[in-house]
Order: structure tokens, then C-alpha cells, then sequence
């Protein structure tokens, strides 16, 4: 596994998200493989995926994945549901829990229909990219805790990509130290033993909308020249 940092003593700060896209997009393009997709995490993941997509002149798609969270304590996460109906349960935890078999079904029956909602608004009429046997550039636009992204990664490893590289502009040491092995690479520009949040190192860190996920969706998926993001 190949890691490429900036400075991990002391967190930069971006301008915005196309800024850290931009700069992560020049680390990644390093990477070299072979006609890669690039995958962004809504809400916030995608506009630094679409300038990654944009350096790497890759095709760029997003994955909706969402934890099953158990009862009482949401961010225990009891599994995870991607979509294409694709389910993940961590059932250590869930046998520590004595969830039962028909309570863990209405979890994740809920979690599911939450995945189909939001992607239905995220992606419109688009489908989604075929990655299986294909390399996979995973980004966001921070990593905190990590649960959503190792969802991610554990559903994109069912879908057997041939390569899978994590790709962040900052991260949570801690977060890095459990994502790290699960990717084949990664590339992370800073991971600050100050971090408290992904917020702290972004100028401007306003809120990704769903409108702006499908404009850069839609951009990616015109015509070269018949576009450009702001």
C-alpha cells in the first residue's frame, strides 16, 4: 500500500472542496491505474470527486450507502446497506446485542428504503457505472469517525473492483490507521493529530445540496467542452 501525505503534524487548510479536489487529483493521478472510475460520497465527497474525475479524465459516480444503526445508539453500526440492495451486518456486534434476526430484517428494510430514496434524488435519470473488474478511486471530503466510508468500501469489494484506492484530502488518524489496510492504496494529504472535525480544515465548508450533486453529476456525464463546473 502506497501512502501520500502532506504535512500529518500540523493540518492545511483548504479553500474550499474544488481546492482540495484539486490538489488530491494531482496526488492521485500518481497512482497510475488503468482507466479508473471515480466514486464520491454524497453529499460533501462529490465536488471534491468531480475535480479528482476532471485530473484523472476519469468517469465520475457516486455511491449512496447508509449504516443500520442500532437501536438506542445510532452510530453503533450494526451493518450497512449500499445501493443495488447490496447488505453488510458486522454480526459480532450484533450477537453482542441479541438483535434478533426479525429486528435486524425491519432495520435494515428501513435502512434499504432510505438508500433507494436518496438515491433516486441524487442521481436522477442516471444510471449508475459498472466497476466491477474495473480500478476505483473512493473519495470524500473528510474522514472522521470512517463508518460511512468503510461501508463503502466493503460494499465496493462485493461489487469486485480490481483495485480499490481511498482517496481523502483529511482524516482523523485514527480513522486512517483502521481504513488504511483496507484499501489496496491510499492517498490522504493530511491527517492532523489536531483534528476534531472535517469542517476545521475548510475555509469555506457550506453544505453540498442535492441540486449541486446532480449539476456535477450531469457535468461529468456531458460532452467534453459543453461545460464546466463553477
Amino acid at each position: 500500500m502506497t501512502v501520500f501525505y502532506g504535512n500529518t503534524h500540523h493540518g492545511r487548510t483548504f479553500r474550499d472542496r474544488a481546492e482540495a479536489g484539486r490538489l488530491l487529483g494531482e496526488r492521485v493521478r500518481a497512482w497510475g491505474a488503468d482507466a479508473p472510475v471515480v466514486v464520491g460520497l454524497p453529499r460533501g465527497g462529490v465536488p471534491v470527486a468531480y475535480r479528482v474525475a476532471q485530473l484523472l479524465d476519469a468517469p465520475l459516480d457516486i455511491l449512496v450507502v447508509r449504516k443500520i444503526g442500532a437501536p438506542g445508539q445510532p452510530e453503533l453500526a450494526l451493518g450497512a446497506v449500499g445501493e443495488g440492495g447490496i447488505r453488510l451486518f458486522n454480526h459480532d456486534i450484533i450477537a453482542a446485542l441479541g438483535i434478533t434476526a426479525h429486528r435486524l430484517e425491519q432495520l435494515a428494510d428501513a435502512t434499504a428504503a432510505e438508500v433507494a430514496e436518496r438515491t433516486g434524488l441524487l442521481r436522477g435519470s442516471l444510471p449508475p457505472l459498472e466497476v466491477t473488474g474495473r480500478a476505483v478511486v473512493l473519495v470524500d471530503d473528510g474522514i472522521a469517525t470512517g463508518a460511512t466510508v468503510r461501508a463503502a468500501m466493503a460494499v465496493l469489494r462485493r461489487r469486485e473492483v480490481s483495485e480499490l484506492l481511498l482517496a481523502v484530502p483529511v482524516t482523523a488518524p485514527e480513522a486512517l490507521r483502521v481504513l488504511g489496510p483496507l484499501a489496496d492504496d491510499l492517498v490522504c494529504l493530511s491527517a492532523p493529530p489536531s483534528f476534531q472535525a472535517v469542517g476545521q480544515f475548510y475555509n469555506d465548508f457550506e453544505q453540498t445540496t442535492d441540486q449541486e450533486v446532480r449539476r456535477l453529476l450531469d457535468l461529468a456525464a456531458a460532452p467534453r467542452g459543453s461545460g464546466e463546473a463553477g
